[in-house]
C-alpha cells in the first residue's frame, strides 16, 4: 500500500504512508457490574484511532516528519487518507518509533517510522 502523504497542522510531509491500521475504541463514562452479574455502562463515544507506518524518504523529509511527530504539543490537526477520501481530525501522537538502518560516516539512515494518532473527540457518539 502506498497512500498519499499526510498533512499535520497544515504542512504536508513528503514521506510515503505504507500502512494504515484503524481501530474503533469505545470510551465509557462508566461501566459497572451489579451484584446480579449484569454489566451497566454509559458510552461517551467511539473514537477512531490510527496507526501509521511510513516508508523511506529523503533524510530531510524524514527528519522534518520526525521533528513534527515528537513536538511537545498537546494536539495536532491531521489529514490522512480514509475510506471516503481524506479525513481531518484533531489527535495527539503516541508510540512513535523507528529503527536505525545504517551509518555511513556521520550520516544516520532510519526506517520503519510508526506512530499512533489518538483522536481528541469521538467520531461517533
Amino acid at each position: 500500500m502506498s497512500a498519499p502523504p499526510i498533512t499535520i497542522d497544515g504542512v504536508t510531509y513528503n514521506v510515503p504512508v505504507t500502512s494504515i491500521k484503524r481501530s474503533a475504541d469505545f470510551l465509557d463514562k462508566f461501566a459497572e457490574r451489579t451484584a446480579d452479574g449484569v454489566l451497566h455502562r454509559e458510552i461517551i463515544g467511539v473514537y477512531f484511532n490510527y496507526k501509521l507506518q511510513f516508508g523511506q524518504a529523503s533524510m530531510v523529509d524524514y527528519a522534518a516528519l520526525w521533528d513534527k511527530l515528537t513536538e511537545p504539543v498537546e494536539f495536532h490537526t491531521v489529514v490522512i487518507p480514509d475510506e471516503d477520501g481524506d479525513l481531518t481530525f484533531t489527535a495527539y501522537f503516541s508510540g512513535i518509533s523507528d529503527e536505525l538502518v545504517r551509518v555511513s560516516g556521520s550520516t544516520r539512515y532510519w526506517k520503519n517510522l510508526i506512530v499512533n494518532f489518538i483522536a481528541q473527540e469521538p467520531a461517533r457518539s
